[in-house]
C-alpha cells in the first residue's frame, strides 16, 4: 500500500497494534556468502524499530448504577509494552507493510512481537 501523505507524525495508530520501520536485511551470510535479492521475504521472523505505538486494549467502562449520575464516556486502555525505539522481533506473517515517501513500514499487532530490546541511552 502506497500513501500520499507529507508527514509521518499525522499517522494515528489504533488499538494494540505497532508501527514498526524494518532493518535492513543481511546481504551476505555469516560465513561470507551473498544472498539474493528476495531471500528476505521469505524470512518468518524480521526486525525492525518501533516509531509509534498505538494506546493499547481497551477496557470497558463501568456500568452505572445510579440513574443520577452522569455517564463516564472516558475510555481507559491497558498500555502496550513496546515503546517508541525498541527493536522489535516480529511475525513477518502478520505485518502489514505500506509504503511512505519511499520507505518501507509495518504495522503488527502486538501479539505478533515476538521479543523487544530496549536501549534507554539511545532515546
Amino acid at each position: 500500500m502506497k500513501l500520499n501523505v507529507d508527514d509521518l507524525s499525522r499517522f494515528i495508530v489504533i488499538g494494540d497494534r505497532v508501527l514498526l520501520k524494518p532493518t535492513s536485511p543481511e546481504e551476505k551470510t555469516a560465513s561470507g556468502l551473498y544472498l539474493p535479492p528476495g531471500v528476505e521475504q521469505n524470512e518468518r521472523i524480521r526486525t525492525g524499530y518501533v516509531i509509534k505505538c498505538g494506546p493499547g486494549y481497551p477496557i470497558p467502562a463501568a456500568v452505572e448504577d445510579e440513574p443520577w449520575k452522569e455517564p463516564l464516556e472516558k475510555v481507559s486502555y491497558i498500555p502496550l509494552q513496546a515503546r517508541e525505539g525498541d527493536l522489535a522481533l516480529y511475525l513477518q506473517k502478520q505485518a502489514f507493510e505500506l509504503e511512505f515517501n519511499n520507505e518501507k513500514y509495518m504495522i503488527v499487532p502486538q501479539s505478533a512481537i515476538l521479543m523487544l530490546l530496549r536501549d534507554d541511552e539511545l532515546f
